[in-house]
């Protein structure tokens, strides 16, 4: 795992989680110049997501323990906010409830939260990665999907948010299957607790309200008050459509 750094060490820092099987500069290359005009921005680059490795990513658990030993070093444990998209989001709560550091703001971007048994998760990781694999190694997407994608989301949407699986943007053909299926399996196989509150952390919540009211529910399932930011958008259609809306929306929550 590696962290890039951006910004004044001075600043508030702030910790940008990629989603699932995303490249950190895919995820967020459109927003970096924007924030660290006011904070430190640290991006992670997971084990198996970063070309200048050669890892795998192991699990939730153990990259978890790796964000953490690195906050704990590199700013005595206490970091200003973290923001999670998507899979990200995940880390966020997980960070939270282990309570291993301490965030002052911790921020999910249209996170979906999914939990599953360990045999449901193998198999939607035995259909799914297949499919996942092909399309970021080939960089083709298929017909069928892209007229899906097209229909709800329209052009801009599309072309940002296939950026993030590498289509458009850096190459992910590095990425191993294995990794692909690390991470898809173990975030739905990993606990996220119920009624999650840390004295003195505030956890706000990007609800997309077009992928469907079950998630906001879930943010109110495992947070105690989470702040909840609805937009009546599609997932993570924020950061990938309007990166300077973005900004300002992560700007007043953790200003």
């Amino acid at each position: 795992m590696k962290v890039y750094e951006f910004g004044k060490e001075e600043n508030p820092a702030i910790m940008l989680l990629p989603g699932t099987c995303s490249h950190w500069k895919n995820n967020f290359s459109q927003v970096i110049d924007l924030l660290s005009e006011d904070f430190y921005v640290l991006c992670v680059s997971y084990d198996g997501f970063d070309e200048t490795e050669e890892t795998e990513f192991p699990d939730m658990i153990m990259e978890t323990i790796k964000i953490e030993d690195y906050i704990r070093q590199k700013f005595q444990g206490r970091i200003h906010a973290i923001y999670g998209c998507s899979l990200g989001g995940s880390f966020v709560g997980l960070l939270t409830q282990r309570k291993r550091i301490h965030m002052n703001h911790g921020i999910l971007g249209s996170s979906d939260l999914d939990q599953a048994s360990k045999q449901v998760a193998a198999l939607q990781a035995k259909l799914m990665i297949p499919f996942f694999y092909k399309m970021v190694h080939t960089g083709k997407v298929p017909e069928a999907l892209r007229k899906h994608l097209l229909k709800n989301g329209g052009e801009e949407y599309v072309k940002n948010g296939l950026r993030m699986l590498g289509i458009g943007g850096v190459n992910m053909a590095f990425v191993t299957k294995k990794s692909m299926k690390n991470q898809f399996y173990s975030d739905l196989t990993t606990q996220l607790d119920d009624n999650i509150q840390v004295p003195g952390t505030i956890i706000h919540c990007f609800y997309a309200a077009r992928m469907g009211e079950k998630y906001r529910d879930r943010y109110q399932q495992h947070f105690v008050h989470p702040h909840i930011i609805e937009h009546k958008l599609l997932h993570e259609e924020l950061l990938v459509s309007r990166p300077e809306v973005w900004v300002e929306n992560v700007r007043s929550c953790i200003s």
